[in-house]
């Protein structure tokens, strides 16, 4: 099975490719997440993963563009801890690192942890793996990584410093992604959701009423501008729901209230994070 990541071995993309499909898989490595849908399309992959929100910096709202833009179908959802470890060549310590070198979202997770040692210089790369790969590669004396358990056993790197992230209930939320909507999905309990709104006055409210009144936990809502129509919006939800029937009948109210609805995808809400 191939499996279009975002980042190289070792990353967190890396960790939920394992997680979902398991270790017999072949990983298509992509620098941008941009360069993701087109191997979908023109069937070079089978599944795509896409970090989606992060549960300190927000939502990804570049990777919803993708996701409707180019007609990709969500399966799947994983909620991974990100867990990040101060990783160098072996024999050093702290004391021996001069810089540090990860991505800026992970720099910034950890900032509480590396203000303690203010003559280290913060540098911020494209991947939290690949850091970890040119250190090895390159022998790198005196700088030192922030990544994943998983990148530093690949590129054989020692942790002088593990969990430096400040926040515990770091999580990023991933969607697992494909090319096809099939028409008969079954024992799905979460639907994501695109609409757009009639441009009158209430007309959200409207959508989340026939939610309370069916039932529907809406568990995320995300507003992103029309381009091409100044000050309208399309919203992205997902819903959780107990019967599948609950689901429909939502559905079938909201297409007579709003301009359009879309399906981004029927799936199995994660059990790996506190039940969401």
């Amino acid at each position: 099975m191939k499996i279009a990541i975002q980042g190289i071995k070792g990353s967190f993309h890396h960790i939920v490719a394992n997680q979902y499909f398991g270790n017999a898989i072949t990983l298509n490595e992509c620098l941008t997440f941009d360069e993701m849908p087109l191997l979908i399309k023109n069937d070079k992959v089978d599944y795509l993963v896409m970090a989606i929100e992060n549960s300190i910096a927000g939502a990804i709202l570049a990777n919803y563009k993708l996701i409707d833009e180019y007609h990709l179908n969500i399966v799947g959802e994983v909620y991974l801890p990100i867990q990040h470890q101060l990783m160098a060549l072996k024999n050093q310590n702290i004391n021996d690192i001069t810089e540090v070198w990860s991505h800026p979202m992970a720099i910034n997770q950890c900032r509480v942890f590396l203000r303690k040692y203010p003559h280290i210089k913060l540098i911020e790369e494209t991947d939290t793996a690949e850091v970890a790969r040119l250190i090895e590669a390159n022998q790198l004396k005196g700088i030192a990584g922030i990544a994943s358990k998983k990148a530093a056993a690949i590129y054989h790197l020692n942790i002088i410093a593990d969990d430096i992230q400040t926040n515990p209930e770091n999580y990023t939320r991933f969607f697992i992604l494909n090319k096809k909507q099939k028409d008969n999905e079954s024992n799905y309990n979460k639907v994501s959701l695109k609409f757009i709104t009639k441009h009158e006055q209430g007309s959200l409210v409207e959508v989340l009423q026939i939610l309370v009144n069916h039932q529907l936990n809406l568990s995320k809502i995300q507003s992103l501008p029309i381009i091409d129509d100044p000050w309208k919006y399309s919203f992205f939800v997902d819903v959780i729901f107990e019967d599948e029937k609950q689901f429909h009948n939502v559905l079938k109210e909201m297409k007579k209230i709003v301009t359009e609805v879309k399906i981004l995808g029927k799936y199995k809400k994660s059990e790996n994070r506190n039940k969401k």
